[in-house]
């Protein structure tokens, strides 16, 4: 029974440690060297994919290895990489769904909860450009307030290039 609370604790530990991964690639990867891939994301989509979508693909290889990996006798690999997929998952409804609207999910745009993060990812959007950018995450996110006063003082030359 342990053995099993430890593997669930694996899960959540990747589920939620995927949120500063996905911070951290989006601010410094999708922002930076691979804006070539990203910058269709930021531009009218013309289609039902853009570049952008590459990045799932790419996401997706370490998940598909450690659940391989444990299903061949490692279950702690599989335990990471269902919370990777799972994260995964509920970021694919969230960013292309709920937000994006590529496709109907079951959620109430209008929970607090939800339009705070879209608030958010929309303020992401305001800038066309790799710079200047705020929100970078999916989960954590600023209060808008502070996203609107960090996007403005950006916008006005202080952001800090």
């Amino acid at each position: 029974m342990m053995i099993w609370l430890g593997y669930c604790g694996l899960f959540l530990l990747a589920f939620f440690g995927m949120e500063f991964m996905a911070w951290f690639t989006h601010r410094f990867i999708m922002h930076g060297f691979l804006w070539c891939w990203h910058r269709s994301h930021h531009s009218e989509r013309h289609g039902p994919f853009e570049m952008n979508d590459l990045f799932a693909v790419l996401f997706a290889i370490p998940s598909i290895a450690l659940i391989l990996l444990g299903s061949l006798g490692h279950p702690a690999a599989l335990a990471v990489g269902l919370g990777i997929a799972a994260y995964g998952a509920a970021y694919f409804l969230f960013h292309d769904g709920l937000v994006h609207r590529r496709f109907p999910v079951p959620f109430n745009r209008q929970r607090p909860f939800w339009r705070r993060r879209i608030q958010a990812h929309r303020l992401h959007h305001a800038v066309q450009t790799k710079h200047d950018g705020v929100s970078f995450g999916f989960l954590i996110v600023k209060p808008v307030h502070q996203l609107k006063r960090e996007l403005s003082r950006k916008r006005h030359g202080n952001s800090g290039r």
